[in-house]
């Protein structure tokens, strides 16, 4: 699977923050990313990067976490490569994400990646009120790391927080075209919103236009091929509010989870199929269908 849910009771060991050196990743740099590791696996452990990516020493390291967080590129200390899903993704099917889909897939790597993206995890994933301030957020980021004796500096999370805003909102103040391709090309998702107050943030639930059903299907059947265990069943609620799942990541509610789950039953010729009895909605799992099968489907 490409990202797996990480159990509270094992939190400490998994993840990770920081590792940005302040930028949110912008247009262009996953593309670099992919390119330069295909030319030399060596190449971010070497001063060349600085030429080969054409920025400065913080920005290399910045894309190389970038990489990791968006799961572009796995590995670590025993070496870097690409990742299966970065090669389709970024040499075949839509190399500098000029699609929404592609968008929406990142955005589905990044926040479920606990292990590289530990704020981005929690704050989709577990932050449980639907708008939030930075106090609130970092307040609740430091009680859940305490909890589980994670071991991270007050400033550390509130620079995570700071750049975590940058990935989903647009630089303020970009008057002009330069200054909008510094800004973060999740920017376009707009799943996040400023109030009117200019310090509360919100989360914007419900249908997403942009998000094919495809994408929000990929998803969907790795959530469930990562908590279903031996079960053939599992709820619409599960996937609507469980940790890591899409109605978390794409901030979803039930009708539009439900809208999407329809018209992936047919996609997958009723694979997968949405069950109500007794007021209970639920899907079946009637045979296996490979999450990679709908990404390969959309982009074809």
């Amino acid at each position: 699977m490409i990202a797996t849910e990480i159990k509270e009771s094992n939190l400490h060991k998994k993840v990770k923050f920081a590792g940005h050196e302040t930028f949110a990743f912008r247009y262009g740099w996953l593309k670099k990313a992919v390119d330069c590791l295909a030319g030399d696996r060596d190449i971010f452990s070497k001063d060349e990067a600085i030429v080969a990516l054409g920025v400065g020493k913080n920005m290399v390291k910045s894309i190389k976490h970038w990489a990791l967080a968006t799961q572009i590129f796995e590995g670590g200390k025993e070496g870097l490569r690409v990742s299966s899903l970065g090669k389709r993704l970024f040499n075949r099917w839509d190399p500098y994400l000029e699609d929404p889909a592609s968008l929406w897939l990142i955005h589905w790597l990044l926040a479920t990646n606990p292990s590289n993206a530990a704020l981005w995890y929690l704050t989709f994933n577990k932050y449980p009120r639907p708008d939030f301030t930075k106090n609130q957020l970092l307040e609740f980021t430091l009680e859940l790391t305490s909890k589980y004796d994670i071991k991270v500096l007050k400033s550390t999370v509130g620079r995570d927080i700071d750049c975590f805003i940058r990935t989903y909102l647009p630089t303020k103040g970009a008057k002009n075209h330069l200054e909008e391709t510094f800004s973060c090309p999740l920017n376009e998702l707009s799943i996040i919103s400023q109030l009117c107050d200019g310090e509360s943030y919100q989360f914007n639930v419900g249908f997403k236009y942009s998000l094919p059903e495809h994408i929000a299907g990929y998803a969907l059947l790795n959530y469930i091929a990562d908590t279903q265990n031996s079960r053939k069943t599992i709820s619409v609620s599960d996937c609507l509010y469980g940790e890591g799942s899409p109605g978390q990541v794409f901030k979803l509610d039930e009708n539009s989870l439900v809208e999407y789950i329809e018209v992936l039953q047919k996609i997958t010729a009723d694979a997968i199929e949405l069950d109500e009895t007794a007021g209970l909605k639920q899907i079946y799992c009637k045979e296996e269908y490979p999450p990679e099968e709908l990404l390969n489907s959309y982009y074809a």
